[in-house]
């Protein structure tokens, strides 16, 4: 018998309480949404403190302005993300049922989406109040991924987004009837790349090690968009790795692409997450090529 992990008996929920007749639930998403946005916050907070990591500009902006970018990023991350699930992914099923994308709570949420969402905030901000956009950016990529990595970790907890079958030893057996559909002989269990984890440690930890790295030790900060270009790069070629072994929505899915490919010929071709990470990484490449030669 090959070996597998049993999914761990974590509940989604750390706590519910019931107030007026309702049952309101503290989830782990939400959480890791909060205590992710905060580490990432004090981060930018302490580089805003040392004007000298921003090179002969100094730092672009006070902390108190920090705080009013945040409201800002918040926002962009709720609409942009999803947005972009309605449009990258289910575009077709809202189309017909457009009353659905306000059921937020239902789930459904684009990185990508909520990626571009922040980006637009930024730059409306950034003319607001005068402040160099690429600075901007570098500040927000140096706190994102503490909530990549919190919120990936939070998805294998609520046990969604799990990955392709796998008889490697480290499979999860993930819980429900979807995750145990993998055409498997009647009675045995079906394991999967626990993928969440995968880009927790890829886009969480290695990301923010080596972003942490380059501010704190290599002065990056000083050549604005390279913080910024390493993080989209970084995360594009990571989340496109990691596509590979990761099960995709089951739309994508029919019987003549049982890989679940968005652009494919003869069964050879990239999956949708594949396809929103490729401008990524060009982007994050040029805007590293660009920091250098301007810096």
């Amino acid at each position: 018998m090959r070996a597998m992990i049993p999914f761990p008996e974590v509940s989604p929920e750390i706590f519910t309480v019931t107030l007026f007749g309702m049952e309101l639930a503290l989830r782990w998403y939400a959480l890791a949404y909060i205590v992710g946005i905060l580490i990432g916050w004090r981060l930018v907070v302490a580089t805003l403190k040392r004007p000298a990591l921003w090179g002969d500009r100094g730092a672009p902006m006070t902390p108190q302005q920090l705080e009013d970018l945040l409201t800002w990023v918040i926002l962009g991350v709720v609409l942009g993300g999803r947005l972009g699930y309605v449009v990258f992914y289910k575009g077709a099923y809202y189309a017909q049922n457009p009353m659905e994308i306000l059921r937020v709570w239902e789930g459904g949420m684009s990185f990508h989406g909520g990626l571009l969402g922040v980006v637009l905030a930024a730059w409306l901000f950034s003319k607001k109040h005068g402040i160099p956009r690429l600075q901007i950016a570098d500040a927000m990529a140096l706190g994102t991924p503490a909530g990549l990595l919190l919120g990936r970790i939070a998805n294998f907890i609520n046990a969604e987004l799990w990955g392709r079958p796998t008889d490697l030893p480290w499979g999860v057996i993930f819980p429900g009837y979807a995750a145990q559909d993998c055409g498997q002989t009647l009675s045995l269990l079906c394991a999967r790349h626990p993928s969440q984890l995968y880009e927790a440690l890829l886009e969480g930890a290695l990301l923010g090690g080596a972003l942490l790295w380059l501010v704190f030790r290599r002065n990056a900060l000083a050549t604005p968009g390279v913080v910024s270009g390493v993080f989209f790069a970084g995360y594009g070629l990571a989340r496109f790795v990691v596509e590979f072994v990761r099960q995709p929505d089951a739309h994508f899915v029919t019987d003549g692409n049982p890989l679940g490919l968005a652009l494919h010929v003869g069964g050879v071709g990239l999956t949708m997450g594949q396809i929103l990470s490729l401008p990524m990484i060009l982007g994050g490449v040029w805007l590293i090529r660009q920091a250098r030669r301007n810096g």
